[in-house]
């Protein structure tokens, strides 16, 4: 049984179709990335199926349970990792997941043992008590996932786990979330700009554009059916979205380096 499955789901932006009639499952312990060009839909599409935000139309299902009718029970069941930074810098990284750990009403007795597992896990016991504005990039986002998985959800999303992120850093974090998947057996969505990310981390990838889904496979797959010799998931990118990979307008671009530059 696919742990999600959405059929024809659509969400309309006034006249606009950010996402038009997407069909897609993904099956349990699985790691799928949702690539695409800027305004391709991904995040829309997070947010439909993490409760966030309706659907115009269409059905989704998360751990079995739909995003239209059993909103709650979906939240119950997923965790969320948003683009932009969702810790408190003037807390400490404790204090943020006791926070969350209130907020998914994790009880009294079982929350010390929680956060000090999510802590351990994402190895920042030894950064705890320190206020959240003096970690690195990197364990900024470390600290979101460690809240994020605090409840044991059987979904994890990710939007951009890893922007901004100096390349140890990144390869920090990618370590982190295969432990997820094969540890706690997480099935993991996650989008992505980084085609060496999406490589490495992916089980399968869908590449979005235009509100839509251009093709699915492994990543190994879809290198082999552009018969490009020596292909690249870059290569993949640019054959089925007609963008380069850095894409979006000055708009877009300045929002992005925003982030990064909070990110450190």
């Amino acid at each position: 049984m696919s742990v999600i499955e959405t059929i024809s789901l659509t969400r309309l932006f006034g006249s606009l179709k950010a996402v038009d009639g997407l069909s897609f499952s993904i099956e349990p312990q699985e790691v799928f990335g949702l690539l695409g060009p800027n305004g391709a839909g991904k995040t829309t599409t997070i947010k439909m199926l993490t409760t966030l935000l309706p659907p115009t139309s269409g059905i989704g299902l998360v751990a079995g349970f739909d995003i239209r009718k059993q909103p709650a029970k979906v939240r119950h069941m997923v965790g969320y990792v948003p683009q932009f930074i969702s810790a408190d810098g003037t807390l400490s990284g404790y204090e943020n997941l006791l926070i969350f750990a209130k907020l998914y009403d994790i009880p009294g007795k079982e929350r010390e043992k929680r956060i000090h597992s999510a802590l351990a896990f994402m190895g920042l016991e030894d950064s705890a008590n320190k206020l959240v504005k003096q970690y690195s990039g990197g364990m900024i986002r470390r600290l979101e996932i460690a809240q994020s998985i605090l409840h044991r959800p059987e979904v994890l999303f990710l939007d951009e786990p890893t922007i901004g992120l100096d390349p140890n850093a990144r390869r920090i974090v990618w370590t982190h979330i295969k432990q997820l998947q094969k540890e706690f057996g997480t099935t993991i969505l996650l989008t992505t700009h980084d085609m060496d990310e999406a490589d490495s981390l992916c089980d399968r990838v869908a590449i979005m554009n235009l509100g839509i889904i251009a093709t699915i496979g492994s990543p190994s797959a879809l290198k082999d059916s552009i018969h490009h010799p020596g292909a690249t998931l870059d290569d993949v990118f640019i054959y089925f979205t007609g963008n380069s990979i850095e894409g979006g307008n000055f708009r877009e671009t300045a929002r992005m380096r925003r982030i990064a530059r909070r990110l450190g």
